[in-house]
């Protein structure tokens, strides 16, 4: 990069901490420092899915390098879902394909084992726009993905609640045991896992 020129910024953020199923799903994206790609950036959970699928199209056209990261179920239940989300994070960031000046992530923690100098911003989706531009691309894909798992595993209701542990996700778990895209180290799901 030339040394006058804007220095670049990326934005990492995650989605699926919370689901009892499905993988944790991290994305970053970059973007010259100031610049304010287009109007609509927020917080990926104040978004209607059609807004979010029209956002998604135009960071992927127009971000200077975006990547997705992700830790599956089995990693999380191995390693807990904090260290999961990291590595998720560390796992996007190796897919960038280019150095960022610095990375910004939502949230009160940096990632531990990013190359790059890491800021951590709480409430960074609603305030900052490559954090902002991340949390759509993570959400988007792994809504995308939860639909395409309840086509394998029907009954769950993954493309509905997306793996959140709604009380109709439960009440399937208990109907139906466990699936092997469940976190097992998670509550709602080692109580069902005990009822089979």
């Amino acid at each position: 990069m030339d040394a006058s020129g804007p220095r670049l910024i990326a934005g990492l953020d995650e989605v699926g901490r919370g689901c009892i199923a499905g993988p944790v799903i991290a994305a970053v994206v970059v973007f010259p420092e100031g610049a304010a790609p287009f109007p609509g950036l927020a917080d990926s959970k104040k978004l209607t899915p059609k807004r979010r699928a029209e956002l998604a199209r135009r960071i992927e056209a127009e971000a200077l390098a975006y990547a997705i990261g992700r830790a599956e179920a089995p990693e999380i239940d191995r390693i807990n879902i904090l260290q999961a989300t990291f590595l998720a994070m560390r796992r996007a960031y190796a897919g960038l394909g280019l150095e960022p000046d610095e990375i910004r992530v939502d949230g009160d923690r940096r990632p531990p084992g990013l190359p790059r100098p890491c800021r951590a911003i709480v409430g960074g989706d609603a305030i900052e726009p490559t954090i902002s531009a991340a949390s759509i691309l993570a959400k988007v894909f792994r809504d995308r993905e939860m639909e395409i798992l309840d086509g394998f595993h029907p009954g769950y209701g993954f493309a509905i609640h997306k793996g959140y542990p709604t009380p109709a996700h439960q009440a399937a778990l208990r109907a139906l045991g466990i699936s092997p895209v469940h976190r097992r180290s998670f509550g709602p799901v080692a109580r069902a896992a005990s009822l089979f």
